[in-house]
């Protein structure tokens, strides 16, 4: 037998899986099941000294219907079958506050031999070690674990049909589930129940990455393996974050003759590029893979083709730029082809990255584009765009004979900083400089002739966000709002804060989320009400030393020498595991920043594993110590 694992001493969360049967009699069926349970019947199913054990109280096969239609077996699945075919059952209880058990076990020694040489039943069972599911993530990785599963049928269907109810109602809380060792399963992500959220009531972080200028966007890949963060020394730093609580510094790329700031990024579909912005009118293509250091492709977006409209490349983007225009927001679309950009020219470009040419200009805005995306991952026809002048635009490519948007959402009445497609087709959200963010329902949009003939296009303000606060009496309501659902709380402030739906996989979609000038992540429900809040200012305070070298006056005004202060500028929620990344303008007159991890650890106590959490990194994950607040040494 292999050596086992060594134990890491982290604290056992409440939120997994147990082996161990709850008692299903508040269940929905439960006078419907057998209440007769049978003997644990020592099925081992061991990769790599690693196995799981649940005991075998269960439903019976006339049970199993109720929750799985019948489903055809593979050939080859029932012959393996004949020669062992041995069910897994198990029970998984849900309770109200979304906490969800599941224990993980090691077998160790060689049972020992009886009085006459023979083992026993008794003398066989195996020298056991508890592990919880972060404990596996952090010793074999997310990928390995998930494959550890799915070979076992442990993940799935079955542990997806847990009941959720937005009703905190006991009918609602139960779900009995039995599965084939050998049936098909589906993602790791299953093994997390849907209500799960980063931690809000903790403000220790993961870890926190320094660095020496703001950063202005951080965002995991589709796949959680792979994250990367822009920042004001025109510089993106990317990680291997497969574990995603021990992240690896993959490489940095940077942005030549950048103005200002790096503006956006996008990830390719395939993970092999990226493709990041400036205020210029050049966006840049670098490989992702950490062997290849060559310089990054160039792309001209004023580079147009001749069935495209030349206004943009002829027209100055006013603010100082050297020719064109000034890019703000740039997305990959799903195959991987094309890439959409916002403009300061107050037009979406959408790029063909094998012609090397910009093949569409869409000129219907009246202010700067600050965001742009995709409607759906699976096909590049239907385009979003959030303006400066307070509107999001629908393209539909496939009926553009006019050059007129499909149609417009009104509602805002400031300029949009973010908007983020949920990826169906249908829904759409977005942030605003009138402190609001916003859900949108296509079937919900007016055309343009309404827009115009009804005077929506004076419905906006000119508040500026970067260097005033916004006052009760700023706010005002327009008088044709289409949105669906109307989130409030969090402070659009000092830049174009960022807004997001929450992973489709390990969450359904039923939170959005948002960064704050407050220095928190706000998460909502659908609904519009708050669920709770990530405090990444109190997680983050203090966590460097001042340096001159790092502390502007810029935004705060004085001599430089203000208070600690985060506005949270980006977040990503992980599509696995319940962990969050925050990217923030971070630091002393908010003039560093910083890429904290925020776990889920809601009832955890200290902290015993190694390395603790919330240490600090720089840029590529070093390790320093220096001199903090009162002369204390701090890890950074």
């Amino acid at each position: 037998m292999a050596s086992q694992p060594t134990s890491t001493a982290i604290p056992r969360p409440s939120a997994y899986y147990t082996s161990t049967h709850p008692s299903m009699s508040d269940g929905p069926s439960a006078n419907n099941r057998s209440s007769t349970s049978r003997p644990n019947d020592g099925m081992a199913m061991q990769v790599d000294d690693l196995m799981m054990r649940p005991d075998d109280n269960g439903s019976s096969d006339e049970e199993e219907s109720e929750y799985f239609p019948p489903e055809e077996e593979d050939p080859e699945d029932e012959e393996e079958d004949d020669d062992d075919d041995e069910d897994m059952e198990f029970a998984a209880e849900d309770q109200d506050d979304g906490n969800v058990n599941i224990e993980f076990v090691v077998e160790g020694a060689s049972p020992s031999p009886g009085a006459d040489g023979q083992e026993n039943d008794q003398q066989r069972r195996p020298n056991v070690r508890s592990y919880t599911t972060r404990q596996m993530i952090q010793l074999l990785g997310a990928g390995r674990l998930q494959s550890l599963l799915r070979a076992h049928g442990v993940i799935g269907q079955g542990l997806g049909r847990i009941v959720d109810s937005d009703e905190d109602s006991d009918d609602a809380i139960h779900a009995n589930f039995r599965r084939r060792r050998t049936r098909k399963v589906k993602n790791v992500e299953d093994l997390y129940p849907k209500s799960m959220i980063p931690s809000v009531s903790s403000s220790s972080p993961q870890h926190i990455i320094h660095y020496d200028s703001r950063a202005y966007s951080g965002q995991f890949s589709d796949d959680g393996n792979f994250f990367f963060s822009c920042a004001q020394d025109f510089n993106v730093r990317m990680y291997d974050t497969s574990n995603p609580y021990q992240w690896k510094y993959y490489k940095t790329v940077n942005y030549p003759l950048g103005q200002w700031t790096i503006t956006d990024a996008s990830l390719s579909p395939d993970n092999k590029y990226l493709a990041y912005s400036s205020i210029r009118h050049i966006v840049c293509l670098a490989p992702t893979d950490p062997g290849n250091d060559a310089d990054p492709m160039l792309l001209d977006l004023t580079n147009f083709s001749d069935r495209s409209s030349t206004r943009a490349s002829r027209r100055g983007g006013g603010w100082g730029y050297r020719s064109g225009f000034g890019i703000m927001s740039i997305r990959f679309s799903g195959d991987g082809r094309e890439i959409v950009a916002g403009t300061t020219d107050h037009t979406v470009v959408v790029y063909d990255i094998e012609r090397r040419q910009s093949i569409l200009n869409l000129q219907n805005h009246d202010d700067d584009v600050n965001a742009v995306c995709f409607g759906d991952k699976s096909s590049p026809h239907i385009l979003y765009s959030g303006s400066d002048d307070a509107t999001i635009r629908v393209w539909d490519r496939r009926s553009m004979g006019d050059g007129r948007e499909a149609g417009i959402f009104t509602g805002h009445t400031e300029g949009l900083t973010y908007v983020d497609s949920k990826g169906d087709g249908r829904y759409v959200l977005s942030n605003g400089k009138d402190q609001v963010m916003k859900l949108w329902d296509l079937r919900k949009m007016c055309s343009s002739q309404e827009f115009e003939a009804n005077g929506y296009a004076r419905c906006r303000g000119d508040f500026d966000y970067r260097f005033s606060d916004y006052e009760p009496t700023d706010e005002s309501l327009h008088p044709k709002d289409m949105s669906v659902v109307t989130f409030r709380g969090h402070s659009v402030l000092k830049t174009l804060i960022r807004c997001h739906f929450s992973p489709p996989g390990s969450t359904d979609s039923r939170y959005v989320y948002s960064g704050s000038k407050d220095g928190n992540v706000w998460i909502w429900n659908m609904d519009g009400t708050v669920r709770g809040k990530i405090d990444v200012l109190a997680a983050t305070k203090g966590s460097r030393a001042r340096h001159s070298s790092v502390v502007s006056a810029l935004y705060d005004g004085g001599d430089g020498q203000g208070s600690w202060s985060t506005c949270v500028r980006d977040a990503s929620w992980h599509p696995n595991v319940p962990v969050l990344a925050a990217t923030c303008w971070n630091g002393y007159n908010m003039s560093a920043g910083t890429c904290s991890l925020h776990a889920w650890d809601e009832g955890l106590g200290d902290d015993e594993g190694e390395p603790k959490m919330g240490i600090n990194y720089d840029s590529r994950l070093n390790v320093k110590e220096e001199t903090g607040r009162g002369g204390r040494r701090r890890r950074y």
